[in-house]
């Protein structure tokens, strides 16, 4: 069990293929989505923020997250297109892209650079 909040979202499969359904499953309004990709091997992220609030997918290949929040540290991997990861401000986050991934990104609020906080917690 996971110390970070992590949501199953709806998926329907049939011998067509899947559908994942995103409606009304984050405990946020979403104001901007963007996706990742082409950053195989890549780590991106490093920071948390003060306000904004993150839903995490990965809707192609693998994605390892590592969470800090102050308190406990994990590695999350994100490998099926209906599992997301809730990432609050407290969350200092790094993201490993592994080949061919994908990543979505839903913010509860604008991009504002002034919100990021750089600087991780310290190792205890």
């Amino acid at each position: 069990m996971s110390h970070f909040a992590q949501l199953m979202l709806p998926t329907f499969q049939d011998p067509r293929g899947s559908l994942t359904v995103l409606d009304g499953a984050l405990p946020f309004t979403p104001v901007r989505t963007y996706w990742i990709y082409g950053a195989d091997g890549q780590t991106r992220g490093g920071h948390r923020h003060q306000h904004t609030r993150q839903a995490l997918v990965a809707v192609a290949g693998l994605v390892t997250i590592y969470m800090n929040d102050g308190v406990t540290s994990e590695n999350i991997v994100l490998d099926r297109p209906g599992q997301c990861l809730l990432v609050e401000p407290k969350d200092w986050h790094t993201m490993t892209f592994g080949s061919g991934s994908v990543l979505l990104v839903m913010s509860s609020h604008p991009y504002d650079r002034s919100e990021y906080l750089d600087t991780p917690y310290e190792v205890k």
